[in-house]
């Protein structure tokens, strides 16, 4: 985690102007503040000097407030209304900043939602889908605070703190070089907090999206536990997950509590040696009431930024650490092996698509299934991919899709290869004319109520009444009855007379003796020095 993630600040996108707006309002605190801290010290003067006041205790600084500020009823209106034009300022400086925030979160979780929906059926069937919901849900929703809170005082810190050790340097001399010699330790202690504070946050990322994932899963498999009579079984598991995630939770606000402690008693004992200083220099003489009234006041507010700074950082550390986590999913995962679509999508209606030596790796990349895999799928012709579990079928049909980019081989339209070039074709025309139904097809929540073998059907007659030229079907027999099987084959054979191409993966003999084509499909074991 950095303070200043540029991956972060170049994803800002359309909120930057909310962001400039923001460093600009910055600066116009620093400049109510200072004068708030000059009025202060001229309405004050008068009422704890020991004598009449004759000489202008704010030397040249003087001229931002005259001296007739002095009297309590000009002071007192002046500084109502420099009070008044603060809240205002802060009011639209958070305004500013919670809009921005809103805007690159939602950002972030589009740019992470697109990335995974391309990364294809088999990275979402790796389990790792329900880190990724809990990720773009809870997580990103943890960088508010960075956008609302950090990025604010990180402004206030490069204009507020400059500016008041300058005025200080032009009231008190001495006052400036204590506070410039004390002003390091407070980003020093900030580093040695952020560094207990990342691996906190990280720990904290971990068991929030180890919950949403046994969660998701207990979800997705309540009715199968139900109909076993175990629906209450791992009640205390996620209970267990959850308390883990309250220890962490807490854990990382007293990380953030411990910050704003440690740094509040620095800034305060650096305040105490100008206070001190100032107070024996009174004694002697050595330096005016409204001058001592200026610096103390103007003290803190050089600390505060910086200190500031360092608490909303460690309170948005959650955030951060979500943000990385999302980078990282970006970076790491290439989505179809990062397309390049360079030409228009060719028209499947009446071509023919001809598979060449197509082979692909295993998640494990110790065997190619399918391996060296080569057919032509005709219009108006059933063409039926034959082998054991575990050879590639079905992956070879995630491949002639595009959602799966295949490690060697082509797949060719009219003698173009259009998928698995560096330029392929641009993927959403090309699957336009694709109808695919995988083993277990996905319905959303309208599916939910359905039984394997309804969801099945109502996605076959989808792909069926769809009219796309290309067909797929991964074993759609799979999980029917002997007569919806018959009229699941006899639709094939309806589609393929109507001059679509179809593509089958299959066991079921009754499958294979409808089809045109029989196409055995093998894999093969990694040679040794090439897995390496």
């Amino acid at each position: 985690m950095r303070p200043l993630d540029p991956r972060l600040i170049r994803r800002i996108g359309p909120a930057r102007r909310y962001i400039l707006v923001t460093a600009g309002l910055g600066f116009l605190t620093a400049l109510l503040i200072l004068v708030q801290a000059l009025l202060i010290a001229r309405l004050l003067a008068p009422v704890l000097s020991p004598a009449p006041l004759s000489d202008d205790g704010l030397r040249w600084w003087g001229w931002l407030v005259a001296e007739p500020a002095r009297e309590l009823a000009v002071g007192l209106a002046w500084l109502g209304a420099v009070v008044a034009a603060r809240t205002a300022v802060a009011w639209l400086q958070e305004r500013l900043a919670h809009r921005a925030g809103v805007r690159v979160i939602s950002e972030m979780r589009e740019m992470v939602v697109a990335h995974v929906a391309g990364l294809g059926p088999r990275w979402n069937a790796s389990g790792r889908t329900a880190d990724v919901v809990t990720l773009v849900t809870r997580g990103l929703d943890d960088l508010l605070p960075y956008f609302v809170r950090y990025l604010p005082q990180l402004a206030l810190a490069v204009t507020v703190t400059p500016v008041m050790i300058v005025v200080v340097l032009g009231l008190d001399w001495l006052s400036a070089v204590i506070v410039v010699a004390t002003l390091p330790l407070v980003p020093l202690f900030m580093v040695l907090v952020g560094l207990l504070t990342r691996e906190r946050s990280a720990r904290h990322l971990e068991a929030m999206q180890r919950l949403g994932t046994r969660t998701l899963d207990l979800i997705e498999g309540i009715p199968t536990l139900k109909a076993l009579g175990r629906e209450r079984g791992p009640a205390e598991r996620v209970r267990r997950l959850g308390d883990a995630q309250r220890k962490a939770t807490m854990g990382s606000l007293r990380i953030a509590f411990l910050s704003g402690m440690v740094l509040e008693l620095l800034t305060t004992l650096a305040v105490a040696i100008v206070a001190v200083t100032m107070g024996f220099r009174l004694i002697h003489g050595d330096i005016g009431v409204e001058t001592a009234l200026a610096v103390l006041v103007l003290a803190p507010e050089v600390y505060l930024p910086v200190r500031n700074v360092g608490t909303h950082f460690h309170a948005s550390a959650d955030g951060l650490a979500a943000a990385d986590a999302a980078f990282a999913l970006v970076d790491d995962a290439d989505p179809a092996g990062a397309r390049r679509s360079l030409g228009a999508a060719p028209a499947l209606t009446g071509a023919t698509v001809r598979v060449s030596s197509l082979d692909v790796l295993t998640p494990d990349g110790a065997r190619l299934a399918p391996a060296r895999l080569t057919f032509e799928a005709r219009p108006g012709k059933v063409t039926a991919l034959r082998g054991p579990n575990g050879e590639g079928k079905s992956t070879a049909l995630l491949a002639i899709t595009g959602l799966l980019r295949p490690d060697g081989g082509t797949v060719a339209v009219g003698g173009v290869d259009v998928l698995t070039d560096d330029a392929a074709v641009e993927l959403n025309g090309w699957l336009a004319q694709v109808a695919w139904v995988p083993q277990r097809p996905d319905l959303g929540v309208e599916g939910r109520t359905l039984s394997l073998g309804m969801r099945q059907r109502v996605a076959l007659s989808r792909a069926f009444d769809s009219g796309r030229p290309l067909v797929l079907l991964d074993e759609p027999t799979a999980h029917l009855d002997r007569g919806a099987r018959a009229e699941v084959i006899d639709r094939i054979r309806a589609l393929a007379d109507r001059g679509a191409t179809v593509v089958v993966a299959t066991h079921e003999d009754e499958v294979l003796a409808a089809a045109d084509a029989v196409v055995d499909v093998v894999g093969a074991a990694v040679a040794s020095e090439e897995a390496s």
